[in-house]
């Protein structure tokens, strides 16, 4: 055996005792998850979770989160207010207690409170040590009281101010760059949407958000429904109201909406007494359980399962927009962040709630108990489709008809937010290597296929005399049209304009869509005038060794992928069409995978093996193809452009 090295011996002199917040300080992600933004976010959320509390209870109707220009926050309401008499154990007001001991709170006995979410006594105090500066202010019992921090500890005593009738805690922090560095709290667009969930998941409760760019107020009636249907966004539905259940048993209840939609995602949105829990746990497990037996149930009795066919709840929640709503006394989760609901006895008693009102709703809505078990036999059945498919295709090209239909359906619900749904679609080193390329006159006219927003041609502005545009949906024809100086509506397997139109033609990641490649390319060679030039960029494997694992991943995020090319696949189609005097140039991007993935045809099942494809990829793989995966989980990958340039012959 060897010998322990060490710096010295382990004996009661190693043991250190760390008092007060000190362990919140040194070990902030057991409290918060995370030292990074997503820590610095959660503050927040510990401090709104407090007067949502006081909301839950009926104390409170306002709640209000104003973020400051240098990082610090604000988190106020109007509830009863922290008390400020002295605790009888310690002597010092209660607030303070609350802000500076560990598990000091007034939610432990049940007295004060009515299922809560902030059950350890730790939320406050843990806000407090990870925060540079902190001012309480409460108004209760007449007066105005304020108390200051740094770091956990007083700067002062608690004062009592002017008088006065309202009441309610304001708690203004700012977090400790010493712990979060430049990590910016309160990312706006999360902070925004958590707000309006709670205005939704209490009626009547008014939430505020207010930052440099303005106010937003959320006051809303409908509940849980009006929250399925804020998630649906424009997703068409399969049915035309929500499917809604209450019921409570055993000291829960739960408030519940579903609403199915055409699209292919699902969007799952569970909370417990007002805590959003984005990792689930045993009341979404208990969900998805009864949800998957109920529709099979009723699928069986309409006769539209055969037997022996067994549908599964993915398939069943595909296009599924849900929002879950449970009030429970002492509920138990995965740790402070509260994440995921751990408590086991819900399981049986919410799903046995679920299944039963289920039976009942699909019994008092026909139509819509068709519409949902036709859609989850049609999405079990494809899935077995492209399995047999895939299974005999395996990396060959498919020989598929193109069905203009489902690229206008896709890119055409993808254009409300085209431009946020990955970094490559505006990346200024991609675009100007296009342009770059660009070796006509200046009078050329430029067409550009298949022209999505425009952003691609408009690269060439300045180098080509006119740009034209081209592509099959509506949506995207409106925004190409900001930016290019005409745009027509047109397949590119049928360009409507006459032989030798134009000087140039230009292309970006569409190639790998498009089933018989050469058709296009055909139609591009016609339209160029002779001498013409086509610059044509395409997302590329690094070789051999890793296409197949890439076109996994791209398939999973990209259900009209026909063929993820080579350099040399490529160069090979350019030359069959007739081009010359190819020339190429790389370009390698960093592109967000967890953005990326985050668009409505990308089912979550899907998303979560994209994941696993990069967490679990061979040695092989990862020798060639260069990505990352944080301490966080959050994955980059460095993707491999080429830009080609080629001519018609003169």
């Amino acid at each position: 055996m060897s010998t322990p090295v060490g710096p010295r011996a382990y004996d009661a002199h190693s043991i250190a005792v760390l008092t007060g917040l000190e362990a919140v300080r040194r070990r902030p992600a057991m409290y918060i998850g995370s030292s990074g933004p997503e820590g610095a976010d959660h503050l927040v959320l510990e401090v709104v979770q407090n007067a949502v509390d006081e909301a839950l209870a009926g104390f409170a109707r306002q709640i209000a989160v104003r973020v400051s220009a240098d990082g610090t926050v604000e988190v106020s309401d109007d509830g009863r207010g922290i008390p400020v008499d002295p605790h009888p154990s310690t002597g010092r007001p209660a607030c303070e207690v609350v802000l500076t001991l560990l598990h000091a709170g007034g939610k432990f006995d049940g007295g004060a409170y009515r299922d809560p979410g902030g059950l350890h006594g730790v939320g406050l105090s843990c806000v407090n040590a990870l925060s540079s500066a902190l001012e309480v202010e409460i108004c209760r019992d007449g007066a105005r009281h304020v108390q200051a921090f740094s770091r956990g500890a007083p700067l002062g005593d608690l004062r009592r101010m002017e008088p006065t009738d309202r009441r309610g805690t304001t708690v203004r922090f700012l977090p400790d760059a010493q712990i979060f560095g430049d990590a910016a709290p309160a990312r706006r667009p999360g902070m925004r949407a958590h707000l309006q969930a709670l205005a939704f998941l209490v009626p009547g409760l008014e939430t505020r958000f207010e930052d440099a760019d303005g106010a937003q107020v959320f006051v809303e009636s409908t509940g849980v429904a009006g929250l399925a249907r804020w998630l649906m966004e424009d997703r068409a539905p399969a049915h035309p109201e929500a499917i809604t259940l209450t019921g409570e048993a055993e000291g829960l209840s739960f408030n519940l909406a579903l609403q199915w939609t055409w699209s292919w995602t699902e969007s799952l949105r569970s909370f417990v007494n007002g805590i959003p829990t984005p990792k689930g746990g045993t009341h979404v497990d208990a969900l998805e359980a009864a949800l998957t037996r109920a529709v099979q149930r009723e699928g069986q009795r309409r006769g539209l399962v055969e037997p022996g066919e067994h549908l599964a709840g993915f398939d069943i929640r595909e296009g599924l927009c849900a929002a879950l709503s449970l009030r429970m006394a002492d509920p138990e989760f995965e740790g402070q962040t509260k994440a995921s609901l751990t408590s086991p006895e819900v399981g049986a008693v919410l799903a046995e709630l679920l299944e039963s009102g289920l039976a009942e709703a699909f019994a008092a809505a026909p139509e819509a108990a068709a519409a949902i078990v036709g859609r989850a036999v049609e999405a079990s059945r494809a899935r077995s489709a492209a399995r047999r498919a895939g299974e005999r295709a395996r990396y060959q090209k498919v020989q598929v008809r193109p069905d203009p239909e489902v690229y206008r359906e896709q890119f055409g619900i993808r254009s409300r937010n085209w431009h946020a749904s990955a970094r490559w679609l505006t990346d200024g080193d991609l675009l100007g290597a296009h342009a770059d390329s660009f070796q006509m006159p200046e009078d050329a006219v430029l067409l550009d296929v298949c022209c999505g927003s425009g952003v691609v041609g408009a690269s060439f502005r300045g180098k080509a005399a006119r740009i034209v545009g081209l592509d099959l949906t509506p949506q995207m024809v409106d925004l190409a049209k900001t930016r290019l100086d005409e745009v027509v509506l047109g397949n590119v397997y049928d360009i409507p304009f006459p032989d030798r139109s134009f000087d140039a033609v230009c292309n970006r990641e569409v190639l790998h869509l498009l089933p018989h490649p050469e058709r296009p390319l055909a139609e591009v060679f016609r339209v160029l005038k002779p001498g013409g030039q086509l610059v044509v960029g395409q997302l590329v494997p690094y070789g051999p060794i890793d296409a197949p694992w890439f076109f996994r991943v791209i398939k999973k995020k990209q259900p009209l992928l026909y063929n993820h090319l080579l350099e040399q696949d490529l160069a090979r189609l350019l030359q069959e069409a007739g081009f010359v005097d190819l020339s190429m140039r790389e370009v390698l991007q960093w592109e967000d995978i967890d953005t990326w993935i985050d668009t409505w045809e990308t089912p979550v099942m899907h998303r979560h093996q994209i994941r696993a494809l990069y967490r679990d990829a061979p040695a092989a793989v990862r020798a060639v193809h260069p990505f990352r995966i944080s301490a966080s989980g959050a994955i980059e990958d460095c993707w491999r452009w080429v830009i080609f340039s080629a001519f018609k012959p003169a």
